[in-house]
């Protein structure tokens, strides 16, 4: 059985994180020409910004996002799945345990059929090896033998060239990933069947 690794955080859930900096500024920000850490907007206001955010739960609310789970039930029957996500703030890494925390108890609630030991909170992915990986970061994917790009605001503008030539599949959202995947493992069985004959 192929292992999967899926990133958590604009893959599996979007959170509030756009509306609570909006909401701290004032104003509508264009996320999508902002790069990575939306937090960056903030300028010098980053030190007082995150005083106040670091009491928050970004978890509390958060749904998965459309399909998702439907999707991903299909793909723990034929694969081996790994929930892979980075937990620790630059600005105040003194709160990740709380952020793990609500991490954690998110996936547990909302992902019912995966089993809590394949949640791995981990900063460097590099670590993890799976045959398949599936993040919005390139970084975290490069090392996999099946690389997935799953479409984010800050990636949206990485061209279909740069990604041809890292290998690697772009997805706009599950149901194009369920498709990918579920195409993959029909494959790769009929692969294997042939072989036997």
């Amino acid at each position: 059985m192929k292992k999967v690794m899926i990133d958590m955080d604009n893959v599996l859930t979007d959170t509030d994180f756009f509306e609570i900096i909006e909401e701290y500024v004032g104003e509508k920000i264009d996320f999508d020409n902002v790069g990575f850490y939306l937090q960056d907007v903030l300028g010098d206001k980053k030190e007082d910004f995150f005083n106040k955010f670091k009491y928050m739960n970004l978890y509390k609310k958060s749904t998965l996002l459309p399909d998702c789970y439907e999707v991903l039930k299909k793909l723990n029957e034929h694969y081996e799945i790994y929930i892979c996500t980075d937990y620790v703030w630059k600005e105040i890494k003194e709160f990740a345990g709380d952020n793990l925390k609500n991490k954690y108890e998110f996936l547990y609630r909302e992902l019912d059929f995966i089993n809590p030991k394949n949640f791995i909170f981990a900063c460097n992915k590099s670590l993890i090896n799976c045959d398949i990986k599936i993040d919005d970061k390139i970084e975290n994917i490069l090392d996999a033998k099946t690389k997935i790009l799953f479409t984010a605001y800050h990636n949206k503008k990485i061209s279909d060239k740069e990604l041809k030539d890292k290998e690697i599949i772009r997805v706009n959202n599950w149901n194009e990933l369920g498709n990918l995947l579920l195409e993959e493992y029909v494959n790769n069985r009929k692969k294997i069947l042939l072989k036997k004959i």
